[in-house]
């Protein structure tokens, strides 16, 4: 496993770079932010085909490639071209043939002679209509005189040109038995050279006007994507982004370049035309169709500030091909020992073929899509990254029930299969929830309690986990439309809603992992205020952009993020948003029931050696309620805004609490909050609290912990150790 120091990460999407390789484009979660360290650069004047050896190398590749291709694509047409040849070298060489008798005909001597005639004849048929004798006679000798002249003129010529022919014709046959001589001085490659020249020669000469080209042109080539600057503008203009014949992008310092297998550029939009790199992430369907390509090949993003951009720049990547099809590559978690939990789990590649890594610390995940897109088995990367964890606790609820998460059970601390009522499958799965709301809590108020230095920021630490046994917990629930759909009544549905929203809102903290999966993401089976406060989406194939934003989030197929522009082809791909921002298409790992079972058998082997196997792994299916004693929420949430504080005033603590929740404790007053924690068996020394030289309404900590037993912070549920033996993930 790589260090946190290995990989380059951008709000959850985390890219390892390779020793030595940290200005290889491939190696960039897109091309914005290197293209714009490159144009800082002071590159060398090479052009933008070779600015570094990166560049080079993938300019090369493309060239063999588009090379090989094309050498492929004449060979087999090379019988039609031979016969062309062949026609061409005959057609040329009757017109040789022809030329050559005519000249030694001499037709421009012959015409003297014609015209001459026509001329006696002229003269003689007007000295009959005048009836002049003698004046005939002496123009047609006169010309008779001409004719004998001219003609003897053009056979003496015509002679000549005989001779001429014949002793080039012998010339021409004595270099040709002087070939062999040549052949013996100089090597038999005179034959084939003096061959190919008489081809070319024929070739030349023997083409008609307005035939086609002898080799053939028209096939597309392997890069079917060629683009060029005025590509670029054609397109921009059409999708209405630039105004006027005379507007134009401007390229940045390495214009358009390989990127991969693909091509790359950072444009900037004209000022004064009023269009800005959102708008034209928008349009783009309509760029890809006048590129000529499907907007699956076509990636498109801002360039943002830290990489020195603005709001009219944007980086675009147009694929050789659909970068998502072909095999997926199997999961590196298939052959590992152990995971280590804290850091990024391998989860798939986007169109570059980067690896793409999601950091699920203080997270929560939701996946979304049409039912055999992958959806499931994309979730079962994370999980399966947690069962190589010894020090990971899971969670799961399969609403579906079927095989896909049934290895589980083995390593589970909680495991419910299926969402049949009559088969009590509800009451477990509520249970499940009110078990980890109630271990939530009893954090929260341990987090309280440790000092500063032990937990700067209220939220489990790898210290704080090994200390005290709290080991990260990973929620997994998969169909979770089938649980809310079973539920028949509203008020049933709204309490199961909030234990959800309460855990994937302030879990995370407390080392909570909450992922959630669903087919029909649509306001009843998901509905908003759980989806709302989830941090990460990944969505496969939908039907439509609504549908994509309902998994993604309100408006992100307009900034390009549409997972309705997947295929039915693209199975195991999907949209992954990590932040407002952030999101890359990616195709996912793939890791079988098979693979997925193994995995799962390592993982119990590793729990069973750190001592940490518990709840339903070991038969105890104990559910929450005779967990003993449960800390009211109330408590906890105060304890957490109090922090180290020893009293605070009525006042601060009902405005932490709504920053803390605002859902839960937006309305409080202070009579409800006073009402709530006497009834959660706050007792209260004092009504009144002096801080400095002021004594107001308020509450002292010491009378809030007084409702937790001493000994419930320092120990686990259901009695876990709490000194671990030793880390799984590093046996």
């Amino acid at each position: 496993m790589s260090t946190a120091s290995e990989h380059q990460t951008l709000e959850g999407v985390v890219i390892p770079l390779r020793a030595g390789q940290d200005d290889a484009p491939q190696q960039e979660e897109n091309p914005a932010g290197w293209l714009a360290r490159q144009q800082a650069r002071d590159l060398p004047e090479l052009g933008p085909w070779l600015p570094t050896r990166a560049h080079a190398r993938q300019t090369a590749a493309w060239a063999a490639q588009w090379g090989w291709w094309h050498a492929r694509f004449h060979a087999r047409r090379s019988p039609r071209y031979l016969a062309r040849l062949l026609g061409r070298c005959a057609r040329a060489g009757g017109r040789g043939v022809r030329w050559w008798a005519v000249w030694v005909y001499a037709p421009e001597q012959a015409a003297q002679v014609k015209a001459v005639r026509h001329q006696m004849r002229v003269i003689t048929r007007e000295t009959r209509q005048t009836k002049n004798g003698q004046a005939a006679r002496e123009a047609a000798l006169t010309l008779r005189g001409m004719e004998l002249q001219l003609d003897a003129a053009r056979k003496r010529l015509h002679g000549w040109r005989a001779a001429k022919l014949a002793s080039t014709a012998l010339l021409a046959g004595g270099a040709l038995a002087g070939l062999d001589g040549a052949a013996v001085a100089v090597g038999g490659w005179v034959y084939p050279a003096a061959g190919l020249l008489a081809v070319t020669i024929g070739a030349l000469t023997g083409r008609r006007e307005q035939e086609a080209p002898l080799v053939d042109a028209g096939a597309p080539a392997p890069v079917r994507v060629d683009l060029r600057p005025d590509q670029l503008n054609a397109a921009f203009r059409a999708a209405g982004l630039l105004k006027g014949e005379d507007a134009s992008l401007a390229l940045s310092g390495l214009g358009i370049s390989r990127l991969g297998k693909g091509w790359c550029a950072v444009v900037d939009l004209p000022r004064g035309g009023g269009k800005t790199a959102a708008d034209a992430i928008a349009k783009r369907n309509t760029l890809a169709a006048e590129l000529g390509v499907d907007e699956i090949q076509l990636i498109m993003q801002r360039v943002r500030a830290a990489a020195g951009g603005h709001a009219g720049r944007l980086s675009i990547w147009v694929a050789d091909d659909d970068p998502y099809l072909g095999k997926p590559t199997p999961s590196q978690l298939i052959e590992a020992e152990a995971f280590d939990f804290w850091k990024p789990v391998p989860f798939g590649r986007d169109a570059q073929g980067n690896r793409i890594e999601v950091g699920l610390l203080w997270q929560s995940a939701f996946f979304g899509g049409l039912p055999r897109r992958g959806k499931t088995f994309s979730m079962r990367l994370l999980i399966a990254a947690a069962a190589l964890d010894g020090w990971a606790r899971l969670y799961l609820a399969d609403g579906k029930g079927g095989a896909d998460f049934r290895a589980v059970a083995q390593i589970a601390h909680r495991y419910v299969q299926g969402a049949d009522e009559s088969k009590g499958d509800l009451e477990a799965f509520e249970a499940m929830l009110d078990e980890l709301i109630s271990e939530m809590t009893r954090r929260f108020a341990l987090f309280a309690t440790l000092p500063t230095s032990m937990c700067p920021e209220g939220k489990l630490t790898p210290e704080i986990m090994r200390a005290y046994g709290l080991p990260l917990i990973l929620i997994a629930i998969d169909e979770l439309q089938e649980y809310l759909e079973a539920l028949e009544s509203d008020k049933d549905r709204a309490r199961v809603i909030g234990k959800m929203a309460r855990i994937a809102r302030r879990g995370p903290a407390a080392g909570f992992i909450p992922v959630y999966a669903s087919q029909r993401p649509d306001a009843k089976s998901v509905p908003t205020k759980l989806r709302e406060i989830v941090s990460y989406r990944y969505c496969t194939q939908v039907t439509d952009k609504t549908s994509s934003d309902m998994v993604l989030g309100d408006g992100k197929a307009n900034q390009g993020a549409d997972a309705s522009a997947l295929s039915e082809e693209h199975v195991g791909v999907g949209v992954l948003v990590t932040g407002p921002a952030s999101h890359v298409t990616v195709k996912a790992d793939l890791m079988d029931n098979v693979a997925f079972e193994r995995v799962c058998q390592r993982g119990r082997v590793l729990r069973e050696k750190a001592g940490t196997l518990s709840g339903h792994a070991t038969g105890d299916l104990q559910t929450a309620g005779a967990a003993g004693f449960v800390i009211p929420p109330i408590v906890a949430d105060v304890l957490e805004v109090m922090g180290q504080r020893t009293r605070i005033w009525t006042e601060d603590l009902l405005s932490g609490l709504a920053n803390l929740d605002e859902d839960t404790y937006g309305d409080y007053d202070a009579g409800q909050l006073a009402a709530e924690l006497e009834a959660a068996g706050v007792k209260r020394s004092s009504k009144q609290v002096r801080i400095g030289d002021a004594n107001r309404a308020g509450y002292y900590r010491r009378d809030v912990e007084g409702v937790i037993p001493a000994d419930l912070l320092t120990r686990t549920v259901e009695g876990s150790p709490s000194t671990p033996a030793a880390d799984p993930a590093t046996a």
